[in-house]
């Protein structure tokens, strides 16, 4: 199968085997000025990539997807009401299946990376904007799963894109946040990645509220793992998971599992292998 991994700046998609085994990938920029420009290039990788051999492709998308395979409204792309299967479809000619791409990730952690043998599961991608999925009772949640646009500060930071909450998870634990933080704390242009590579105290910060949003949701989930994956999520790693555990431990109710909050196993494939398990079940 093809899987597709539609993010905020780039697309990633790859040929990939039901037991999770990668081939030939390309990646190319994601194209904001319009919905049109950005069908058109996510049909040009599945052509690219495509081979006799392809049964069926699977588009991981940044937005609501409803039941019918229909985009709703993407926050951070020029994405909505748009049919993913019947657009797609048409123009590759091939089986199309939908996800979220949180819940893509979400589902590929799950059966094949840091959640493999949960039964219960929540995933946070921290990239762009913000992610998530949830698995539970060893089945992937198929609502929303906005865990990004969760509140965790009222009347907080305005939110990115088209989304006019205040005080999301997004708003402070994306990597387009963490940028905006570079920019202040260190001058204007930098970025995200080189608070990673000092290893800034702001990093600090941005892990206390990501663990302030992961005690909520093990409040409402009691899973048995947190898996928190996406570019800048990955990249951070325990400068980010380590003031996370310790504000989560304060905000989780006493009673529950053990809180387990680790990096995801696939790195930035998950949301493509998750793009493809969907397209495993198209067929």
């Amino acid at each position: 199968m093809i899987g597709v991994d539609l993010g905020g700046t780039k697309i990633l998609a790859g040929i990939v085997d039901e037991d999770g085994t990668v081939g030939d990938t390309v990646e190319v920029v994601t194209p904001i000025e319009s919905q049109a420009l950005l069908v058109e290039a996510l049909a040009a990788v599945v052509e690219e990539l495509r081979t006799p051999d392809v049964g069926a492709v699977g588009f991981a998308v940044p937005t609501r997807i409803d039941r019918r395979g229909i985009a709703l409204g993407a926050v951070n792309i020029p994405l909505a009401q748009l049919s993913l299967r019947a657009e797609l479809g048409g123009r590759v000619g091939l089986p199309v299946g939908a996800i979220n791409d949180g819940s893509a990730a979400a589902l590929a952690e799950h059966r094949l990376g840091a959640g493999k043998g949960a039964r219960d599961l929540v995933m946070l991608t921290l990239g762009t904007g913000v992610g998530g999925g949830v698995v539970i009772d060893g089945r992937l949640y198929d609502g929303w799963s906005e865990v990004g646009h969760m509140v965790i500060v009222v009347d907080g930071e305005p939110c990115l894109g088209i989304c006019t909450g205040r005080g999301h998870v997004e708003a402070y634990c994306s990597g387009t946040a963490a940028d905006r933080i570079a920019a202040r704390e260190l001058g204007e242009g930098a970025t995200a990645y080189e608070l990673v590579e000092q290893k800034h105290p702001a990093l600090e910060q941005i892990g206390h509220y990501l663990g302030a949003a992961i005690g909520s949701l093990a409040n409402v989930f009691d899973p048995e793992v947190f898996v928190v994956g996406g570019g800048f999520g990955l990249a951070a790693g325990e400068l980010l998971l380590a003031p996370a555990r310790a504000t989560a431990e304060r905000e989780v109710l006493p009673g529950g599992r053990r809180l387990r909050i680790v990096n995801g196993e696939l790195g930035p494939s998950a949301g493509m292998v998750g793009a493809a398990l969907v397209a495993f079940e198209a067929v």
